[in-house]
This record gives structure tokens, C-alpha cells and sequence, in this order.
């Protein structure tokens, strides 16, 4: 994803094939929310933000961190869901195959899960960005916090969405829980998301 433009890539997406998917969309809703808040980080130092220009370049570097997580995500998605097509494919014709097919999509299952968990934790980490950037940031970009909350709140739903998928489908029931207690601790920080978004839109009316 990191190495094509971004037409290119939206060609792939657009085709018929399995991959890249929504998986790695949420991923990409992740890194361009990240790029907004370093966009507002940017614009938010220089003289006239002096006594806030060491927080903002704190944020800056979080941001940045977090945009090239974002982008290794979303290939990352791609590899595993990979991995799972393989692993259906794998032949079935005697019980001994059949076992070790079933073992091994279980494991794709799992593995699948972990990219939209981990998009869905830098997600959360962006929502509490965008959160303490309402007051601080430079008026005239003000706006681009609530549209990067509102981004990061369609990556936090689009890894809600993959999370809930792999769980419905994993046999552990262990496992299980544990992905859908991840995915409800993201649908608490979508309502955060959304309270940000609409601070900046009280903000901007004043």
C-alpha cells in the first residue's frame, strides 16, 4: 500500500478479488487521521504558538508513528486474510485433512483478527489526540480535527465490524470473548470520536 499511488491502489480495491478489503480501508481511514493530526500539530507552532510548541511537536512525532503503523496494518490485513483463503483451500478428501484443514483455519481465523485489533487500539489512540487538540490547535485548521475524528471513527467501526466477523467464526471460546471485549471497547470510543467532532463544530460556530 505504502509503495503505490493511491489510484493504483484504489483500482485494487475496486476489483474483483479479495484483497485489499475493508480490513485494510480501516487501516487506511487510521493513517489519513494521523495525517490530519500532524497537519494541525504543524500548523500550531512556530512564534505566535510558542508556549504550546513542544506538546505539539510531541504530537507531531505520536502521529507520524502512529500513520506508519497504520500503513504496515494494512498490508498486514492483507497477508492474513490471505492466509485464510489458503487455508480453506486446503484439501479435505480423508478425515485426517479434514482435520488439519479445520485446525488451520482456525489459526487463519485468529491471526486475522489481530490487524483490525490492532488498527482498532491506534484508532483509540487517535481519538485522544484530536480530543486534546479541540482547544489548543490554531483556529484555522480547526476544522481538520473533527474530520480527522470523524476518520478515526470510521477506522474504529470498520475494525469493529472485521473483529466481530472473526469472532463469530473462531470455535475458542476464550478467543472469542476476548475480540468481542475488544470490539466493545471500541464502540465506547466511536461515541468519544463523535463527541470530538462535535466540540469542533460548537467551536467553529462561535
Amino acid at each position: 500500500m505504502l509503495d503505490v499511488r493511491i489510484d493504483e491502489w484504489l483500482d485494487e480495491l475496486a476489483d474483483r478479488k479479495p484483497t485489499p478489503g475493508g480490513g485494510a480501508v480501516a487501516a487506511l481511514c487510521a493513517a489519513l487521521s494521523a495525517a490530519l493530526l500532524e497537519m494541525v500539530g504543524n500548523y500550531t507552532t512556530g512564534k505566535k504558538w510558542a508556549d504550546r510548541e513542544e506538546a505539539m511537536k510531541a504530537l507531531v512525532a505520536e502521529a507520524g508513528a502512529l500513520r506508519a503503523q497504520a500503513g504496515q496494518l494494512a498490508q498486514a490485513d492483507t497477508e492474513a486474510f490471505a492466509a485464510v483463503g489458503a487455508a480453506y483451500a486446503l484439501p479435505r478428501a480423508t478425515d485426517e485433512e479434514k482435520a488439519e484443514r479445520s485446525a488451520a483455519i482456525q489459526r487463519a481465523t485468529l491471526g486475522a483478527a489481530e490487524p483490525p485489533v490492532q488498527v482498532g487500539r491506534a484508532a483509540t489512540r487517535l481519538v485522544v489526540l484530536a480530543d486534546g487538540l479541540v482547544e489548543p490547535a490554531n483556529p484555522n485548521v480547526l476544522s481538520d480535527v473533527g474530520v480527522a475524528a470523524a476518520t478515526a471513527r470510521a477506522a474504529l467501526g470498520g475494525s469493529l465490524v472485521n473483529i466481530t466477523i472473526n469472532a463469530a467464526l473462531l470455535r475458542d471460546p476464550d478467543a472469542a470473548r476476548g475480540l468481542l471485549d475488544e470490539a466493545a471497547e471500541l464502540e465506547r470510543v466511536m461515541a468519544r470520536a463523535d463527541e470530538v467532532a462535535a466540540r469542533v463544530v460548537e467551536r467553529l460556530k462561535a
